[in-house]
Order: C-alpha cells, then structure tokens, then sequence
C-alpha cells in the first residue's frame, strides 16, 4: 500500500478538512484507476524518511527542498492555487511581520533587530526574508541577532512576545492561522510582501511513471473542481490547482542566487 501525506499546512485547526480533503483526492485517483491509494494519512514520520520512502504515492513539501535536498527523489504533481492574500494563482510570497506598534515603515528600518526564521531549509521563512533583506545588507551584517523558530507560528509568538523583532511567514500559513487561530497573528501586521514564488506543490517519488503521473495530476485537478468538496478547500483555502511547467520551480533557485550575488548567503 502507497503512503500520503500532506504536511505543510496541516494545523490542529484544519486536520478535519484535511483528511477530508484527502479522502476526496484518493477517490479521485481510485476512479482514476490508481491502485495502493492509502485510505488514511501518515503524520508523525520525518521529512527525509517520508519524501525518501519509497512506498511514497502522495505528498505537499516546500519548494526550497524540493529544488535542494530531494531534488534527486521527488516530482512535482501539481501546485494548488491558493485563496489568500498574497497568492497569484500557484504563486506565493511571504509576508514580513512585525508588532502592531513597532515603528518600521519599511524593512531598511529593521536593521540592527532581532530576527526569527523557522529553519535554515524553508523558501518562505529563511529564504524569503534573505531576499527581502540582500538589497539593504551591503554584503555585510544586517540583524543584530537571529533566532531559529522551528515553525511559522513560532515565529509569530517570538515576535508577539517581543523576543524578535520580525519573520517572514507565507501569506497562505498566515491567512490559515488569521482564519482558525487568530489569537496567532493579534497584535501583528504586515510590513512587506517578499518576491513571489511557485506554492508548495503535490509531489511523488521521482521514478513513477508518466502514466501513473497522468493519473496523479488528473485526480488533483478532479478534487480541485469537486462540487463536493467545496467546503473543504473552502477551508484549507484551496482555490484551484495548476499543472506548472517542470522548469516553474528554478524561480526558487533564482531567488537564493539573487541574494548569494548581493553578498548575502545568510541571514546575518
């Protein structure tokens, strides 16, 4: 039996509407003629044991390791269109948060702060703010210290907390949390919007098959269209899905060398 599992945006808040949306997905791909379809979704395994398995059928993983350290073993399926400020059809961008009273009009006025990123790994929190910041770092130190989060929403409460100063969170993490915790983003606000980038995108393993792929990306875009599931991509804020081109996501790549070329590999 295949496994799936859809991670990236899988709040407490929303684990109803996920598995519904994922049992709406494996019929599609049942009546697609996809067999090992799990009836369920696995959680709890770590990412490189998941995104490596080889039992994987199903998966939604960030765009900065799918173009980094699982290049070589997973595939894009599709990307979903996210209903969210900030999203473009499958595009996405960071938000740059800061305090409600903080006094930045813009990022130049946040150097010498504290900044909070989810992990080195992340195209929204680590990457997105590194863009953000290349421009106005003159190749050299720009924070006065950085803090790794572990999570988005961690990195919201540090800087709710006072204990940074700004993050980047994805507009679509940010949109779920104002919708189903929105204790999460009180007292916050949005100062910039980072580059845009292709979403977070459905995966498989890098050896299917193009027919099972065929398969795979006619089931999304069956789930995606399903007057059925309407109040369930209502909300996880699933808009659509997209079949991008396999070049779409060098856009991740191009926003890392931007900043590499600025003098500006790290968030420093």
């Amino acid at each position: 039996m295949g496994i799936a599992s859809l991670p990236m945006y899988d709040l407490p808040e929303v684990t109803r509407a996920t598995n519904s949306w994922w049992r709406g997905l494996a019929r599609a791909m049942m009546r697609e003629g996809l067999s090992d379809v799990p009836e369920t979704l696995t959680r709890g395994v770590e990412f490189p044991t998941l995104w490596r398995d080889p039992d994987l059928l199903f998966g939604q993983t960030c765009g900065f390791p799918l173009t980094h350290e699982y290049k070589d073993d997973l595939r894009v399926i599709a990307t979903p269109a996210y209903s969210a400020p900030g999203c473009v059809g499958a595009a996405y961008c960071s938000f740059v948060i800061v305090r409600d009273d903080d006094p930045a009009k813009e990022p130049a006025d946040l150097k010498g702060r504290v900044a909070a990123f989810n992990g080195p790994d992340s195209q929204s929190g680590y990457s997105a703010l590194r863009a953000v910041i290349a421009p106005l770092s003159g190749g050299g130190t720009f924070f006065a210290r950085i803090m790794e989060s572990g999570a988005h929403a961690k990195s919201l409460e540090l800087v709710a907390r006072g204990e940074a100063d700004v993050c980047t969170t994805d507009c679509v993490t940010f949109a779920l949390l104002a919708q189903h915790r929105p204790a999460a983003v009180r007292g916050l606000r949005v100062l910039a919007e980072s580059p845009s980038a292709p979403g977070l995108p459905y995966v498989t393993r890098k050896d299917v098959d193009e027919d099972t792929i065929a398969r795979l990306r006619a089931a999304v875009s069956a789930a995606a269209e399903d007057p059925g599931l309407a109040d369930t991509r209502a909300a996880l804020l699933i808009g659509g899905a997209e079949i991008l081109p396999d070049s779409a996501y060098v856009r991740i790549l191009e926003i890392e060398r931007a900043a590499h070329d600025l003098g500006y590999p790290n968030i420093v």
